[in-house]
């Protein structure tokens, strides 16, 4: 499904240059439930920024379902991205100004999908995320465990069969964190892809597949025994 090649991301200033990935190999499989850990400034935001094709790698290719999207422009990653991605980010990512029903409704209007279609496929994913009684709330009247189910909601509304996490249970306590990763695993189960950055590794245990980052450099990466 996804094929990382030899893969550089290296920012450059007038006076520093910093490679946050450094010659990177991977490959997830449809179906695969990836753990991405390692300390701070380690690369990990910056490779789910390029896997989720939001950045372009400085050097290296970059396969989607066969197709090389290293060096696309946005115009054309960003079609590749609709399409394939849904994405679910620690701090919510929210519209505060929408009810939580618009807020996952939103991610639909990108497809083109019908009105009639677009709320009932709304209602559904939410009464499945547990949150259909909250349609009508905003986001600021949920707790934060409710809203990342909102942002779970959202992330796979479309039917898109890759999911990238960054930090989903980041700003959750444990009770809440266990919920999302409890949604995430049966997600999977389900047939959907995700790949998720953590530093909780209770939390990447839920995971087939733990990948670690240092300086860059995938150092370690191990399959959980089934």
């Amino acid at each position: 499904m996804l094929k990382l090649h030899n893969l550089y991301k290296i920012y450059t200033t007038d006076e520093v240059e910093t490679v946050a990935l450094n010659g990177v190999n991977l490959e997830v499989a449809q179906g695969d439930f990836v753990a991405i850990m390692g300390p701070s400034g380690c690369g990990k935001s910056t490779l789910l920024n390029i896997v989720g094709m939001l950045d372009n790698p400085t050097e290296g290719e970059y396969f989607v379902f066969d197709e090389n999207v290293a060096g696309y422009p946005e115009q054309k990653r960003s079609a590749i991205r609709k399409k394939n991605i849904g994405f679910i980010f620690q701090n919510f990512n929210l519209i505060d100004e929408l009810t939580v029903a618009e807020n996952i409704e939103l991610a639909l209007l990108y497809h083109n999908t019908p009105a009639a279609a677009r709320k009932k496929r709304v209602a559904e994913v939410m009464d499945r995320m547990g949150i259909g009684h909250r349609a009508n709330h905003m986001p600021g009247q949920l707790s934060g465990g409710q809203q990342q189910r909102a942002a779970v909601a959202r992330a796979v509304v479309g039917n898109q069969p890759l999911i990238l996490a960054d930090e989903p249970t980041g700003n959750l306590d444990s009770a809440h964190g266990q919920e999302v990763m409890e949604l995430l695993q049966s997600l999977n189960r389900e047939g959907t892809t995700i790949v998720m950055v953590t530093h909780s590794a209770a939390h990447a245990d839920y995971a087939h597949r733990t990948v670690n980052l240092f300086d860059g450099h995938i150092v370690t990466d191990a399959t959980r025994a089934a």
